[in-house]
């Protein structure tokens, strides 16, 4: 989500770090750097000017210096003024109120509420029972699209009737989450394209009403330095608690996020991340931090991960490890699996010292190849996945047809097989955890994707 301006400032840091002494010139070029990318980045003027004056400030003092690695040190100081300026602490959701705990989504008109109102009862059913309802009576299938994604996630929805003002089916939807002793009710209330006196208007009414312990903005990434005039603007009219960014995957600036918080003086709580109803992250600053700096982000990655993938199916595929068998079966459920994670790059963003080779595996069209090869995969027979020995020159024909690519295709998934069989089998002979060690050290990820001779996998 920040691939440009990760770039920019890893080629800043790549010159301060590779310096035994730093010179006042030495700084304030990087200094100058850094501005340029932040603004390049879409983050507001203001925010980059305290920002560059506060690292400044700490980059020319004695501690960076008289440091042994003055580099590494001006890198920290600009780590940990991201995270100031991001905002440190907790960003969970506030539910610590009698139930049932109001959420109202606030925002303009194809901001994405309604999918994020959707996000959000998806993680807190979970532990919660949720309610939601929408309030949207003037967006034609406002109220259905509502109604498909709570069937969609298994989370209960107020039947609205459109015939009804939206003050009126907050106060029935209020009646049902207390007689139906929900712990949460979200609701999603209508936007317009602009802001005008008619949405906010309403929007008070609402929240007189509703009495909201949380009133979350949500705002579209991709509008750049206009998301913090309309989140100042939202708060100082209605009084917001915290912010939601969408669509922070189609940004490779995403300098909203870094401006937003100061702009409102409020949290920023969850990121959109896909279309996906699971496609929301916790928004953590020193995480993002750290992926913005090119240090990876290790804990989100397990968290997802812990989310995502099927235990039962980790603990089948781990067991097929220990034994060294490894089919084309395995094979294909590890695929899914991955893609249930997100896409190649996002996942290598994440892990510290891979996020400069996400360029490369874009290059190679890595989520592409995942998908070629499920395709191929598909398009054997069950006789063919389970012992690929058998697949000869004629059926690698019929499968290339079946799967709509060309035989060299097959050729370079049938080879990618051969060596992470041979792990797994290396694997199973030294116990798992020897044999582990060798596949990393070989690089089961190019493997996976058929890429050759890379020695940073």
């Amino acid at each position: 989500m920040f691939d440009a301006l990760t770039d920019r400032l890893g080629a800043v840091f790549k010159k301060i770090t590779s310096r035994g002494v730093l010179s006042e010139d030495d700084i304030e070029n990087a200094m100058r750097e850094i501005r340029v990318a932040l603004l390049e980045a879409d983050v507001s003027l203001p925010v980059v000017k305290e920002f560059i004056a506060q690292v400044k400030g700490q980059a020319l003092g004695e501690k960076v210096v008289r440091s042994i690695q003055p580099g590494q040190m001006v890198v920290k100081i600009v780590h940990d003024e991201l995270v100031k300026l991001l905002g440190e602490g907790s960003t969970e959701l506030n539910l610590n109120a009698p139930a049932p705990v109001v959420v109202l989504m606030i925002g303009l008109q194809g901001s994405g509420k309604t999918t994020t109102t959707a996000k959000i009862a998806n993680k807190l059913k979970k532990n919660k029972k949720v309610l939601m309802a929408s309030l949207d009576v003037y967006r034609p299938a406002a109220v259905e699209q509502l109604a498909q994604l709570g069937t969609q996630i298994g989370v209960d929805v107020f039947e609205t009737n459109t015939a009804q003002k939206p003050l009126e089916i907050a106060k029935n939807a209020l009646k049902q989450a207390e007689t139906g002793v929900y712990d949460v009710l979200i609701l999603d209330t209508a936007g317009r394209l602009q802001i005008d006196e008619a949405l906010m208007d309403e929007l008070k009414e609402v929240k007189a009403l509703a009495s909201p312990v949380e009133t979350l903005l949500v705002a579209d990434a991709l509008i750049g330095q206009e998301a913090c005039e309309i989140a100042k603007v939202f708060n100082e009219k209605i009084g917001i608690t915290g912010l939601v960014l969408t669509r922070i995957d189609g940004s490779s600036r995403a300098g909203a996020a870094l401006s937003m918080k100061m702009v409102a003086n409020v949290p920023i709580k969850f990121l959109g991340v896909g279309e996906k109803t699971d496609e929301i992250e916790v928004f953590h600053a020193d995480r993002i931090a750290g992926r913005i700096l090119g240090q990876g982000d290790i804990v989100s990655l397990v968290e997802k991960t812990m989310e995502t993938i099927d235990r039962q199916e980790a603990e089948k595929a781990a067991a097929q490890m220990m034994k060294g068998s490894f089919d084309l079966n395995d094979l294909l459920s590890q695929i899914r699996q991955m893609k249930k994670l997100g896409s190649i790059g996002s996942i290598m963003s994440m892990i510290p010292g891979l996020s400069k080779v996400k360029a490369q595996i874009d290059e190679a069209g890595g989520d592409d190849i995942l998908k070629k090869q499920e395709a191929i995969i598909l398009s054997m027979t069950r006789a063919e996945r389970k012992n690929p020995d058998i697949i000869k020159a004629s059926r690698k024909r019929r499968i290339a047809a079946g799967s709509g690519v060309e035989v060299s295709e097959v050729n370079k998934l049938l080879k990618s097989y051969e060596q992470m069989a041979a792990m797994m089998k290396q694997m199973g002979k030294f116990g798992g955890i020897k044999g582990f060690s060798q596949m990393m050290k070989r690089g089961p990820m190019s493997n996976m994707l058929g890429l050759k001779n890379n020695k940073r996998f």
